[in-house]
């Protein structure tokens, strides 16, 4: 049997450069000679996705009872024995094929037709994309067979985060897609640090008569007939937000007289998984909106559902920093537990500059993967809570300002473009364009900012964000001599959107209290007219 806790199946580089497949437990082998830094997946949804497996794996396993056993975990790591003796109950759980239980599949033996394996990948082509031949820029038949650590990291990670997937195929415990946002601590952190820095705290020990609640596929599955669904607490175990199985899903094993490469990442193996069947009506996950330690939330409104984020087109940046590393003022977006955790307890034991949020996930539209996105940013360190409130208002205001410069600059480029009566859609390319811009071009000043925090930062922004705005302004709507009989539509565009960058108007009023500035006092009128 291919068991993940036992067999030597996750690839890893060392500091060195060395590459090798090690046992989960072998995470804290040589950290002082030569540590294991990076998991080394061919594939970037398969780094983060095995992330997430080892933070869930430690959570399940070896959770520290406390922040002083986590703490000590920081500073004196468990040896790998010391790891494999708190794996060993849970091994049961994790045999990837044989007679039992198997990893995330369903108990039964599922009499279905078999399905490509490749299409475990979130971002193959459908069956529907493939009799129409439309898979142009993801095209068929790229992966026809996979080894077993493969297969079982392709699995976890589209149960994970299972797609729409048509009648019946439900999606992942957190939706289709969800966001994952990981703390990686500052220098150069290895990849032990990198997990422990995650891993949520947990003064409960698991206990046996648990793990049919954590991991549902010890267990008959609950199907979703007659409106089931599987809640924390209510069925299922919270744990289970590691573990979700909406899926119905069995592998197919094929032995080899001699072992064969892999085909996503050319490691040999002497059986290969060649496809899947699979039956609808999985487990309907419910409830767990705010319960994964490593998905930011929100709420449409105060009192509505709470629910797991997902990445949106343009990708992630410092405009998502209100609910990836603080609450919204409105508190409807939140950040995601394990972040909160590090910055409200943890991040005083790390040295060596400021940590960093990697935030990644796939941007779905509902069964189609239009982008895996994926980026760090820096989130600064303060050494009291005075010092924090100062810099989480100071990034409050700079992002919100940002915000409402981007809609200013909408709207103008809008006006300058298209006459009065035009039907125009407020998101249409072009001026969605101009919003990204805004927020690439400021990237960089905002993250200067909130880690010198200047006493005048507010006023350096506004003159940054007037810069900006202003520039990405002429390229949209350029004054040129062909664009005689619009020249004098874009003047006043331009001019309107200067007055307000000035704290003129009731947008630049707004913008001026955002920043907390003092707005321009109008000059008087004289005779009913401006002076």
């Amino acid at each position: 049997m291919f068991n993940l806790l036992t067999s030597a199946w996750v690839p890893v580089l060392r500091r060195s450069g060395h590459r090798a497949c090690i046992r989960p437990a072998e995470l804290t082998e040589y950290l002082d000679s030569d540590p294991v830094i990076a998991l080394d997946w061919p594939r970037a949804d398969f780094r983060i996705a095995g992330l997430e497996f080892l933070v869930g794996l430690f959570a399940t396993a070896a959770a520290p009872a406390g922040h002083r056993a986590w703490r000590d975990g920081w500073y004196d790591p468990p040896p790998p024995a010391a790891l494999d003796a708190a794996f060993a109950p849970f091994a049961h759980a994790f045999s990837l094929d044989g007679d039992g239980p198997r990893f995330l599949q369903d108990r039964e033996d599922l009499v279905s037709d078999a399905e490509p394996i490749e299409r475990l990948l979130i971002e193959a082509p459908g069956a529907s994309t493939i009799r129409q031949n439309t898979d142009l820029l993801v095209r068929r038949g790229r992966v026809a067979g996979l080894g077993r650590a493969s297969a079982a990291m392709a699995l976890y990670t589209f149960q994970s985060w299972a797609p729409a997937g048509g009648a019946g195929n439900r999606t992942g415990l957190r939706g289709g897609g969800p966001m994952v946002t990981l703390v990686q601590p500052p220098g150069r952190p290895s990849l032990w640090h990198q997990i422990w820095a995650n891993v949520p705290d947990s003064p409960e020990p698991v206990e046996p008569e648990d793990h049919s609640r954590i991991f549902p596929w010890l267990a008959p599955t609950l199907t979703s007939e007659s409106g089931r669904a599987v809640s924390p607490e209510a069925n299922a175990h919270p744990l289970q937000c590691w573990w979700g199985m909406p899926r119905r899903i069995r592998l197919n094993f094929a032995d080899l007289d001699a072992p064969a490469p892999c085909d996503l990442t050319g490691t040999p193996d002497s059986v290969r998984v060649t496809g899947w069947r699979q039956r609808p009506r999985g487990a309907n996950y419910a409830g767990w909106g705010d319960i994964h330690p490593l998905t930011p939330s929100y709420q449409v409104k105060a009192g509505a559902e709470v629910l797991p984020l997902h990445p949106q087109p343009g990708g992630v940046g410092y405009r998502h920093w209100l609910g990836l590393v603080l609450c919204s003022p409105d508190s409807l977006r939140r950040p995601a537990p394990a972040v909160t955790r590090w910055r409200d307890v943890r991040e005083g034991v790390a040295e060596g500059g400021a940590a960093r949020i990697l935030a990644a996930g796939y941007d779905m539209d509902n069964m189609k993967a239009r982008a895996f996105v994926e980026s760090e940013m820096p989130l600064p360190a303060a050494p009291d809570a005075d010092t924090r409130a100062a810099l989480d208002v100071l990034a409050t205001r700079l992002v919100l300002s940002a915000n409402q410069v981007a809609g200013l600059l909408r709207s103008a480029v809008r006006f300058a473009l298209f006459s009065a009566g035009a039907s125009v859609k407020l998101d249409w390319e072009l001026l969605s364009v101009t919003r990204e811009k805004l927020w690439e071009g400021t990237e960089a000043r905002f993250y200067a900012l909130i880690l010198a925090r200047p006493p005048d930062a507010s006023g350096q922004w506004l003159h940054h964000l007037r810069d900006v705005a202003l520039h990405i302004f002429d390229e949209a709507a350029p004054l040129l001599p062909e664009n005689g009989s619009a020249a004098p539509r874009i003047s006043r565009a331009r001019r309107g959107l200067l007055f307000a960058l000035a704290g003129f108007g009731k947008e630049g009023t707004e913008l001026f209290v955002t920043l907390e500035l003092v707005a321009p006092t109008p000059k008087a009128r004289k005779k009913g007219k401006a002076a």
